[in-house]
């Protein structure tokens, strides 16, 4: 599914706003120190910061003001169900990683995308910490700071950098074979946001993402389209692509990865 015809000249714009969105969030982030921002408690426990609901509330009017007529999702606004009879609709996480971003770990992100029937067609991942943006168009390539980025050359699980919950590489490291073993799998630290996971693999520097599952939408959209774009794939156990805009945005457990891995590495998790 091709980028809309009278989407592709708002993409400047929609760059300014994510750029000056990562503004927004920086001023409540401290790197090694609890954030300065008011924190309370979602239901079900999940923390939420006002950097959080700052960020929404930013991102919500003005891409919404781009365009009028795409639906919305996102993780800090309560859920419309409008957006299922919606061609178009902007997926948004205002802060993805919102406990590393209250602890002072600079592994968070703001992740954007935007679906076209269910498909996405436009992805941006920020990193505000060092202000690095990703970005893909579909069917056009995937970019970091505007330079091509793409997945690794590995084309075998011994010594390829894997990052994700232990227990998932846990499994597919036994199941596999390699643990313990010369050329074992290279456990690199959690990331802890999922859209920044996503998107170390789609440049490289990361062979294999791995995700637990109640992953949502806002989570993974925007990232999976870059990964795509990068010549890699987010796919179930079962290999299947993530659906989005579902009346449940909820995702089981998923991996990330180039291509070349897909049949060994859903073989190990099995």
């Amino acid at each position: 599914m091709p980028l809309p015809d009278d989407v592709r000249p708002l993409l400047p714009q929609v760059r300014a706003i994510i750029r000056e969105a990562a503004l927004l969030a920086l001023p409540y982030f401290h790197q090694g120190e609890r954030t300065s921002a008011r924190v309370w408690s979602k239901a079900g426990g999940s923390p939420v910061t006002e950097a959080d609901v700052t960020v929404d509330a930013f991102l919500k009017v003005r891409l919404s003001e781009l365009i009028p007529g795409a639906a919305w999702l996102s993780e800090e606004t309560r859920d419309d169900p409008v957006r299922l009879a919606h061609d178009l609709v902007w997926i948004v996480d205002p802060i993805d990683g919102t406990r590393a971003f209250l602890s002072g770990d600079p592994d968070w992100s703001i992740a954007v995308a935007l679906l076209a029937h269910g498909e996405p067609v436009l992805g941006h991942v920020a990193a505000p910490v060092t202000a690095t943006l990703y970005e893909a168009v579909a069917g056009e390539g995937a970019t970091k700071d505007g330079m091509p980025i793409r997945v690794s050359g590995q084309d075998g699980m011994a010594g390829a950098r894997v990052t994700g919950p232990k227990p998932m590489a846990d499994r597919l490291e036994r199941q596999l074979g390699l643990g313990g073993t010369p050329g074992a799998l290279v456990r690199l630290p959690r990331i802890p946001s999922l859209a920044l996971r996503l998107v170390r693999v789609a440049e490289g520097l990361v062979d294999v993402g791995l995700v637990s599952s109640d992953a949502r939408d806002w989570d993974l959209a925007g990232a999976d389209l870059i990964l795509r774009e990068a010549g890699g794939a987010v796919v179930s156990l079962d290999g299947r692509a993530p659906v989005y805009n579902q009346r449940e945005p909820i995702h089981g457990e998923l991996v990330a990865l180039p291509q070349a891995l897909r049949e060994v590495v859903l073989a190990g998790l099995a």
